[in-house]
């Protein structure tokens, strides 16, 4: 979720995209089952395993695989990254296929580790304005806390993605999916993580038109900062 990559290979840059977001699922996922099945039905303390798990699970990747791609493991992060020219459109979809692929790939691999089987649609109702209103916040802010922090610290980026993820489980009612591969892949696990595949389209439209108002609403700020200087230099005040 970086939006600095250093000059590798695409392959290279794929592969790190495929790998990070498996591993991405594999803690949504895996934690999600853990926490469950200690939590003894308390649904609360199973969503705080999760949550932290996935936080910290953020922090370590981005920072892992951020060097060489740039950690996107999200179609919205890579859309804007490409509406921004910092990736090439034609690069576009070898990273939106990792990125689905590996999600995927995250979910086997937690069903495998826990015992629970071939992948499986979920059963979870996800459903309603209010969730989907939720992505659409959840999402926004995602790209903002990227597109904000990545401008200025960009060293702050995996702590402050793992930090935002962290308190969005808790502050949206649709628990912060903000992630096209992450919704598709959860419909794929009837567990804790899961969505019901029918929820899964509103899920992703909402969370592009989340990532396309940070895209537009960060091109605003910037375009007034880059005024500033000019009118400084002339001697005058944006109120003059």
């Amino acid at each position: 979720m970086a939006s600095e990559q250093a000059p590798y290979a695409l392959d290279r840059r794929v592969a790190a995209e495929a790998i990070g977001t498996a591993l991405l699922l594999t803690t949504v996922v895996g934690s999600g089952i853990m926490g469950e099945r200690l939590a003894g039905g308390n649904v609360a303390i199973a969503l705080l395993a999760n949550t932290l798990a996935t936080g910290a699970g953020l922090v370590a990747l981005i920072l892992t695989f951020g060097p060489i791609s740039g950690a996107h493991f999200n179609p919205v992060v890579t859309l804007v990254e490409a509406f921004r020219r910092a990736l090439p459109w034609r690069e576009v979809p070898a990273y939106l296929v990792a990125q689905i692929g590996g999600a995927f790939l995250g979910v086997l691999a937690a069903h495998t580790m826990f015992g629970e089987g071939a992948l499986a649609a979920s059963t979870h109702v996800r459903a309603g304005g209010a969730q989907a209103f939720s992505e659409v916040v959840a999402t926004f802010g995602l790209v903002a806390v990227i597109l904000g922090t990545s401008s200025r610290r960009p060293d702050s980026v995996p702590f402050a993605v793992g930090a935002y993820i962290t308190a969005a489980y808790w502050f949206t009612s649709s628990t912060s999916f903000a992630n096209p591969a992450v919704t598709l892949a959860r419909a794929a696990t009837n567990t804790f993580a899961g969505i019901r595949p029918s929820d899964v389209p509103v899920f992703v439209v909402a969370q592009l038109a989340g990532g396309a108002i940070a895209f537009a609403a960060f091109r605003w700020f910037q375009a007034r900062v880059a005024v500033a200087p000019a009118t400084e230099r002339a001697g005058t005040s944006p109120a003059e």
